[in-house]
């Protein structure tokens, strides 16, 4: 591509365009990508980015990958979009089915929708429609915790961290509803029970009027990627238990085997009663998102006023989408992800390992793939994505945040290339 048609799609940009968390006015030029295979994205200049990224987390298998790309064509030939109201399809059903198989047993009704921010509101309005079916109206608070983050829509705005969270300028239109402190026992460790002490007194003082706790299990992610015990979860779950409060896990970042286990709830081998599943499910290649709760949850919505889930996403469990995240998952199922997610924590652990002694560095640590520098201060994006860029590589930090998510394929000079990056860029500072 010409230097002249390359710019033109900047300015084509600046001029229409508004990226996520971004000014419309003052925006700094974007990166216009041609093209992308396997972990290297290919602008239209002609550079090439190793990508750190794997697109918000989701691209778990890569870029143009054959399999997924057949797995396109082949449902494109068939039907592309079907209205899920009336009317079901194949990809839908086997998708399920398969989802309802990698989970947990009580977990066996599947709630297709088009994104992870809509799958969360789509698990807090079960959770109200449930114990409004038993009863219970007044049950309409949800428990989180600080630090989390659970999505950009209203619902799952109000259960993000409204003090460090992104949505901050909201606070007054949102629901108020119950935060406790995040985790601090580190991941690794055994949790004790007074690292629960303020959730036990919120679930004692307010059990009434809670319909349920989220939390995102083991880490969290875009609230901090912070790890913490996933001993916390099996008493979590004890304490949802004993007064009688529904939990959710939101696995949006987590799923398909992002943590080093499939799902991040077999850490701790405990089952939420609705998870939340989204990014990775596709393979990054569209958006889809489900929420899977117990065939009881379900039944008692269903027996309840209405007589139905009040709930009905445009491209719900659209045929395109379903039939690549059923490749997607099977592909993820039939190779070794197990290992080269094992390798990839190694390897980002033995390349980040020199940030430790930067000044200004507060944190280095890696879990499954994920590999994270926390800084003091936080960072100048203007200043610091250019600076990747011209290392060939793909890395967008946010606040005091330097971290990445590759896709899982990536190989081991791919690998070293990206974590130097990361230490040169973070000294450059």
């Amino acid at each position: 591509m010409s230097d002249n048609r390359y710019r033109a799609l900047q300015q084509g940009d600046r001029a229409h365009l508004w990226h996520p968390y971004a000014s419309a006015v003052d925006a700094p030029d974007m990166y216009p990508v041609s093209s992308a295979q396997g972990v290297r994205l290919q602008l239209a200049d002609g550079r090439e980015l190793i990508d750190g990224m794997a697109s918000w987390w989701c691209a778990i298998h890569g870029y143009n990958h054959p399999v997924l790309n057949r797995a396109v064509q082949s449902q494109l030939a068939q039907v592309s979009h079907l209205m899920f109201g009336g009317l079901t399809h194949a990809p839908a059903v086997e998708l399920a089915a398969l989802l309802c198989e990698l989970t947990p047993a009580p977990l066996q009704r599947v709630f297709f929708s088009d994104s992870g921010s809509v799958a969360v509101e789509v698990a807090m309005k079960m959770a109200l429609q449930y114990w409004q079916a038993r009863g219970l109206a007044r049950r309409q608070k949800f428990v989180a915790l600080r630090n989390g983050y659970h999505g950009d829509t209203f619902g799952a705005m109000s259960v993000c961290d409204p003090v460090t969270g992104m949505h901050h300028l909201f606070g007054d239109a949102l629901h108020r509803q119950y935060f406790v402190p995040a985790p601090e026992v580190p991941w690794g460790e055994p949790c004790p029970a007074s690292a629960l002490a303020a959730m036990r007194a919120t679930l004692q003082a307010h059990a009434a009027e809670i319909a349920a706790v989220i939390v995102e299990p083991v880490v969290q992610g875009a609230g901090g990627m912070r790890f913490y015990s996933a001993d916390y979860l099996r008493q979590l779950r004890a304490l949802c238990n004993e007064f009688d409060v529904l939990l959710i896990f939101d696995e949006i970042a987590t799923g398909f085997g992002r943590t080093g286990k499939l799902f991040a709830l077999e850490h701790a081998q405990v089952v939420p009663d609705i998870l939340c599943l989204g990014k990775a499910l596709t393979g990054g290649y569209m958006t889809l998102a489900a929420t899977l709760c117990s065939d009881a949850i379900a039944a008692t919505i269903s027996g309840g006023e209405g007589g139905a889930f009040m709930h009905g996403p445009t491209f719900m469990a659209n045929p395109l989408a379903c039939a690549t995240a059923l490749a997607s998952v099977r592909l993820l199922l039939s190779h070794p992800w197990q290992r080269e997610v094992a390798r990839l924590q190694q390897e980002l652990s033995q390349g980040l390992a020199p940030a430790r002694d930067l000044d200004g560095v507060a944190d280095v640590r890696t879990l499954g793939a994920i590999g994270v520098i926390e800084l003091r201060e936080a960072v100048d994006l203007r200043r610091v994505q250019p600076m990747f860029v011209e290392r060939g590589v793909w890395v967008r930090p946010f606040g005091r945040l330097v971290y990445v998510m590759p896709p899982y394929i990536m190989q081991s000079q791919d690998v070293a290339a990206l974590t130097a990056a990361m230490v040169d860029v973070v000294a450059a500072l």
